[in-house]
């Protein structure tokens, strides 16, 4: 079954939900990333927030999340838009940091991130990004929480999670975001708060077997809501050749004559890991054209 979400509004109750499966996303992120158990909690917990966060932008909109801490897990970026298109990388994928001895947080995201900072950037297409920044909390639906209800000031809810089989793949992802629509229904979610908390968490009913649309019809039981839509979430990456001959470009003509000299390039995308060769003639042609672009300016 393929990932996707579930959007839910309750009008009355003043609250909006959204519940999703990232179980195949975030298999193939650690595939990509070639993780340890840990670097795939990680990031499993970081792409699905992500997801969530993208599920509240406005079309043609973008957000990206930067997890900035000094655990060994070093830096993971989650970037997502408001069609369900995410992708993400970590700086260390070999890391190890799994806690059996410790339930809550069994694989030992927290202690992988360390202390830091989140940085949230969105592209609303307005002349400059929107940006925060917010400490890094007890892992990544804390620190989540804390930047949903602290930095965008909308009282939230948030849970991510994975759950990994012994041969470390995962067997099941996914998260839930509950907000409200106005202060004067915060008693609503802080009743929803309570029975999600009286729930296993919500890696555990995906993994029971249970789906998005049930865990919120559990969750909603005798509050009246409207199901707005069910949307597939995949792995989506932007880098293209082209994309990366304009920031070979960008580097400016010193560099590309290094790169020549050195015969030529191979430029590896982050988040998909596609290669992208260039020998010296592609390099030529390049600088070829910069410089042209440099008289065409002087003229």
């Amino acid at each position: 079954m393929e990932d996707y979400l579930v959007r839910i509004i309750a009008k009355d109750a003043g609250v909006r939900a959204i519940a999703c499966i990232t179980t195949d996303l975030v298999n193939e992120m650690a595939t990509r990333n070639e993780t340890s158990e840990t670097a795939t909690a990680v990031i499993g917990e970081a792409i699905t927030g992500g997801a969530l966060l993208g599920s509240l932008l406005k079309i043609k909109h973008r957000v990206a999340a930067k997890f900035d801490g000094d655990g060994p897990v070093g830096k993971v970026v989650v970037e997502s838009d408001a069609y369900g298109k995410v992708r993400g990388y970590l700086e260390n994928s070999a890391v190890n940091t799994l806690r059996d001895e410790a339930p809550i947080d069994p694989y030992g995201v927290q202690e992988a991130l360390g202390e830091g900072v989140l940085h949230v950037s969105r592209d609303m297409r307005l002349p400059e990004l929107v940006q925060s920044y917010t400490p890094l909390k007890q892992g990544v639906t804390d620190t989540l929480d804390y930047y949903l209800n602290q930095s965008e000031q909308v009282k939230s809810l948030i849970q991510v999670g994975t759950v990994l089989g012994e041969d470390g793949l995962v067997v099941a992802a996914g998260g839930i975001l509950l907000q409200n629509l106005g202060d004067s229904k915060a008693n609503t979610l802080a009743l929803l708060q309570e029975r999600l908390a009286e729930m296993p968490p919500i890696e555990e009913q995906l993994h029971n077997g249970t789906m998005p649309e049930n865990i919120l019809e559990n969750l909603f039981a005798g509050i009246e809501y409207i199901y707005l839509e069910e949307r597939p979430i995949r792995f989506v990456c932007t880098c293209s050749r082209e994309r990366v001959e304009k920031a070979i470009i960008v580097s400016g003509e010193e560099e590309i004559r290094f790169l020549i000299a050195d015969g030529g390039a191979t430029v590896d995308c982050h988040f998909c890991h596609e290669q992208y060769e260039f020998d010296v003639d592609d390099l030529e042609e390049i600088l070829e054209e910069l410089l042209g672009e440099d008289d065409e300016d002087e003229d």
